[in-house]
C-alpha cells in the first residue's frame, strides 16, 4: 500500500462513485458474439431514467431524427446498436461525474471528453475505422480523469486552473496528488468492470507517441484527443496544444482529403454537438 505523503491521499483510500451497470453492461454485451437486438433494448430500457436521458440525446438536435423516437427498441433499429453503445457510455459518464460538473474546470474537461469522441467519429469516417466504436472510444478515453474528478473535485479543479504545459505534463502532478495519474487509473477501471480488453490501451496510451504506429483506433483517438485542444476544447485552460496543421500531417492520405481542412469548421460542428447534448 502506498504511503501517505504530505498533500496525498493514496489512492486505495479514495472511495470511487458506482458507475452505471446498465452502461458497463451495454459495453460488455456488444463485445459478445450474436448479441439479440431485442436483449440490449431491454437491458438500457430496464432503467427508466437511464433510458429517458438515451432517448433525450437520440431526439436532440444533434442528430435530428425524422421522426421522434419514442422507445429504446425503436432507437436500436433506426440508429444501430453500436451508435447506441456510444450514447449509452455519454450518459453514464455524465451520472459518474454528478455534482462535479457544476464546476467550471471539470465541466471543461466533460466538454473535452465529449470532443475527442466526435472528432474521433469524424476521423473514423474519413477512412475505414468503425465510427460508432470510434465515439464510444472517445468518450471513454479520459475515464481515469472522471474518476479523479469524481473523488476530489476541488483539489483536481484547482490543478486543472493554475497547471501549465503539454497535455501529459500533468500526469506527474496527478501522481503527486493521488498516487496515480489519470492513464493509470483508467486501465485499473477497464480491468475493476471487466470491459473489453483492447479499451486499455485507449485508456493508457492516448498521451503516448503513435506518430510513428499503425493507423488504428487508439492512434485515432489520441490524434482526436489532441484536435480537441487545438479546436478550442483543451482539458485544462493553459494547455499547450499543436497547431492544427501539424496535427492534419500526422493523418494518412486518404484520412486527410476526407476531413476538416481548417480548425474553425472542426471547431464548430463539435461545438454544435456538444451544446445539443447539454442542453437536455
Amino acid at each position: 500500500m502506498r504511503v501517505q505523503e504530505q498533500g496525498v491521499v493514496a489512492w486505495e483510500h479514495l472511495r470511487l462513485p458506482p458507475f452505471s451497470q446498465v452502461a458497463l453492461r451495454v459495453l460488455q454485451l456488444l463485445h459478445r458474439e450474436n448479441v439479440q437486438l431485442q436483449e440490449l433494448s431491454e437491458l438500457i430500457a430496464s432503467d427508466p431514467a437511464f433510458a429517458g436521458e438515451v432517448l433525450a440525446i437520440v431526439n436532440s438536435l444533434a442528430y435530428a431524427p425524422r421522426f421522434p423516437i419514442h422507445s429504446i427498441q425503436q432507437a436500436v433499429a433506426v440508429m444501430g446498436a453500436g451508435h447506441l453503445q456510444g450514447l449509452c457510455l455519454t450518459v453514464g459518464v455524465r451520472g459518474y461525474m454528478g455534482q462535479s460538473l457544476g464546476n467550471p474546470s471539470i465541466r471543461a474537461l466533460w466538454r473535452h471528453n465529449l470532443a475527442c469522441a466526435v472528432i474521433a467519429e469524424q476521423l473514423a469516417s474519413a477512412g475505414f475505422v468503425d465510427r460508432d466504436a470510434a465515439y464510444t472510444c472517445g468518450v471513454l478515453h479520459d475515464v481515469g480523469r472522471m474518476a479523479l474528478a469524481s473523488v476530489r473535485s476541488r483539489e483536481y479543479a484547482d490543478l486543472l486552473c493554475t497547471h501549465r504545459g503539454t497535455p501529459a505534463s500533468i500526469l506527474e502532478c496527478e501522481r503527486e496528488l493521488f498516487g496515480k495519474d489519470h492513464c493509470e487509473v483508467g486501465r485499473d477501471l477497464v480491468h475493476e468492470w471487466k470491459l473489453p480488453e483492447e479499451f486499455e490501451a485507449i485508456v493508457a496510451e492516448h498521451h503516448a507517441s503513435h506518430a510513428d504506429g499503425e493507423w488504428g483506433m487508439a492512434r485515432l483517438v489520441s490524434l482526436g484527443c489532441r484536435m480537441a485542444d487545438a479546436a478550442g476544447f483543451a482539458a485544462f485552460p493553459a494547455c499547450g496544444s499543436a497547431s492544427f496543421a501539424e496535427l492534419l500531417g500526422e493523418l494518412p492520405v486518404r484520412e486527410r482529403k476526407l476531413f476538416f481542412t481548417d480548425v474553425e469548421s472542426l471547431a464548430y460542428e463539435v461545438g454544435r454537438k456538444i451544446s445539443a447534448i447539454e442542453s437536455l
